[in-house]
């Protein structure tokens, strides 16, 4: 079997999936899994298209770096002993970083390396291991292609002024500016949207990619025109352990009357706050709404409105709002969520139908509604996989 192996690697996990590329490129990954544990007990899990599981430990010694390579070896092994005939033709890697350079997928090579090597002080916290994935792959099956797809780059579309920072310019120069996130989710959706909201795809448009990441894009013609997230992976809507936008002067105020150094703010920018911050209980939003407790309803309170008060600006960046769309983990899932949202926006225009909502129907605007409302299941590794074909196919 001819495959192409999607890759999206954190700090101290590998995610994979693998998609047959004969007779042609499946829309779903039939086997799909994840290495958890990497630099400290590292396990693996997966799950096959009849939905079988299987679990087993992975053992690494030595670096980061080396105990990436002994995962990927790992996975390697395990994938070969799972499907005897396999043949792994190319790898496709989530990497969140392209920069100005990348506004499409790129075949990757030492010198495209470099170039992304230079972007780690812009996402420190995931490129270097976006990259760590490719140079072990590299070493261990070095006969095969391997493209990078950018979570940047769908939204290079942006005008100018929507990337903009009011800050001076040569600090601008350096390439600090607003370049949005979740791009492969965005794409992935975004060329789902003609079978779904029909005519309107192609107007003002607003998705939401809700889960322990969060953000907002807002389209226009099916280009991104505006996003929440900015310079980072931490603007914008409030998230699972991420505070989303934040004064400033915040920040000046941890660090002048709390002592907090760059490190300590990092962690409570990225890892304590959010929906678990708010609460005190969980950053999980099942468990939220399935609690009774006083923090747990603020914490979705506040969650739910700054959504709302992001669909106002987008909608304004947009120049109108023909189609609001629901995707990611609690996107797809939080009937509660979208209610709530919708009704925090009926001024819009906005009507869903309570009952096609609770059962998570594709659309779940009623007749009455001004704005077509939808929900769509995101497939970011799907959208590499096809990238990564593609760009093959040209290649050749």
């Amino acid at each position: 079997m001819k495959a192409v192996l999607v890759i999206n690697a954190g700090s101290s996990s590998l995610k994979f999936a693998l998609f047959p590329t004969e007779p042609e490129l499946a829309t779903s990954a039939p086997l799909s899994g994840q290495i958890e544990g990497i630099g400290a007990t590292p396990h693996l899990s997966a799950k096959d298209a009849s939905g079988e599981r299987y679990d087993e430990p992975v053992i690494t010694a030595g670096s980061q770096s080396e105990q990436h390579r002994d995962s990927l070896n790992h996975l390697f092994r395990w994938l070969s002993s799972h499907n005897p005939n396999l043949d792994i033709v190319a790898a496709g890697h989530r990497i969140v970083h392209g920069g100005e350079l990348h506004s499409a997928p790129v075949l990757l090579n030492e010198s495209v390396l470099r170039d992304l090597d230079s972007f780690i002080p812009l996402a420190p916290l995931h490129q270097p291991h976006n990259l760590r994935a490719v140079r072990a792959v590299a070493a261990l099956l070095p006969e095969i292609p391997q493209v990078g797809c950018f979570d940047t780059a769908f939204h290079r579309t942006q005008p100018a002024v929507a990337q903009a920072f009011a800050l001076p310019r040569a600090i601008s120069a350096e390439g600090v500016k607003r370049y949005g996130f979740h791009g492969l989710s965005y794409d992935y959706v975004a060329r789902q949207l003609p079978d779904v909201v029909h005519e309107r795809a192609r107007g003002a448009v607003l998705i939401a990619h809700l889960g322990n990441g969060a953000s907002m894009c807002a389209l226009r013609d099916g280009k991104s025109v505006a996003s929440t997230m900015g310079f980072t992976a931490v603007e914008g809507l409030m998230m699972g352990t991420r505070t989303g936008s934040l004064d400033p002067g915040v920040l000046l105020y941890l660090m002048e009357q709390k002592g907090m150094d760059a490190k300590a703010l990092t962690n409570l920018l990225y890892k304590q706050s959010g929906l678990l911050g708010v609460s005190g209980i969980s950053q999980d939003m099942r468990t939220l709404l399935a609690s009774d407790a006083r923090e747990a309803r603020e914490a979705v309170e506040l969650f739910c409105y700054r959504i709302a008060r992001e669909i106002g600006s987008l909608a304004a960046a947009a120049g109108g709002l023909d189609a609001l769309v629901f995707t990611g983990g609690i996107g797809e899932h939080a009937a509660e969520v979208r209610q709530r949202v919708a009704e925090l926006s009926a001024w819009l225009g906005i009507e869903i139908d309570t009952e096609a909502n609770a059962r998570h129907a594709q659309r779940i605007d009623t007749p009455q509604s001004r704005v077509a409302v939808a929900v769509v299941p995101t497939n970011e590794e799907g959208m590499i996989a096809r990238y990564t074909v593609d760009l093959l196919a040209h290649a050749a």
